[in-house]
């Protein structure tokens, strides 16, 4: 998505133009609102897929028996697709919730590197970067990056609002109409998480080696996903991302 503006050089990615120079000659850099605003408009196609996304886990939540208010609450604070899945899927299977959570720490043990990698850019004081750090999700982390290891903090926010605001809501629309709804797979639903990430991928390869590393995860996560335990092969195809420390 390439946002044009009149006069002034691109950014990095092409995607926000440079205010207009000054009177020495410099352009000033683009302001955390002009990177916030960006951030959201980027983050809208996102946040669609993310909505199906949500209504599904709705759905599934509450043939869980997991309620109403909880799968809610658990959107509202958890904010983890793939961990919510996986833990209503425990549920409603007869698992026991430390099977359940387990699970979700598995998933979510991806946000570990991804905390780290934005780390620098999330300032201010302690409850701000708390809060802040709520909204760094695979597809606000994706928006927010720069290239070459650089992150934009006002794009990571504007896209995690957007984003956190679908997931909740759709999550509402599951819970509440799943009488209506019925079955989320016959509307294709469960297609729209792999076709996210296929999105948010395609934003990240830029060189040949990226490339590599994609490839080389997929095909680790696939070998392991018949025979290891949900979570692991998703962390095991981490591994491929150390092809990007060499020189």
């Amino acid at each position: 998505m390439d946002h044009l503006g009149t006069g002034g050089s691109m950014d990095p990615q092409g995607a926000l133009p440079s205010t207009a120079s000054t009177a020495e000659g410099y352009s000033s850099p683009p302001t955390f609102k002009e990177e916030w605003l960006l951030g959201l408009r980027m983050a809208v196609p996102l946040a669609i897929a993310v909505f199906g996304f949500a209504v599904s886990f709705g759905v599934v939540a509450r043939a869980a028996d997991m309620g109403i208010a909880a799968p809610i609450a658990m959107s509202l604070t958890t904010f983890a697709g793939s961990a919510q899945f996986a833990a209503a899927s425990v549920v409603g299977t007869g698992g026991g919730i430390a099977a359940a959570i387990v699970a979700a720490i598995l998933l979510n043990s991806r946000y570990l590197p991804i905390g780290i990698s934005v780390a620098p850019v999330m300032t201010g004081n302690a409850l701000k970067r708390f809060f802040g750090a709520q909204l760094v999700v695979d597809e606000s982390w994706a928006v927010g990056h720069l290239g070459e290891g650089r992150y934009s903090r006002g794009r990571l926010l504007g896209a995690g609002v957007v984003v956190y605001c679908a997931w909740v809501g759709g999550t509402a629309v599951g819970v509440l109409g799943a009488q209506y709804v019925g079955d989320p797979l016959r509307f294709g639903l469960d297609v729209v998480s792999p076709v996210l990430f296929l999105a948010l991928l395609r934003s990240q390869i830029s060189d040949r080696r990226a490339l590599v590393c994609a490839i080389l995860g997929v095909a680790i996560a696939l070998s392991l996903t018949p025979v290891a335990s949900p979570g692991v092969p998703l962390i095991a195809s981490t591994v491929a991302c150390l092809l990007g420390l060499r020189k």
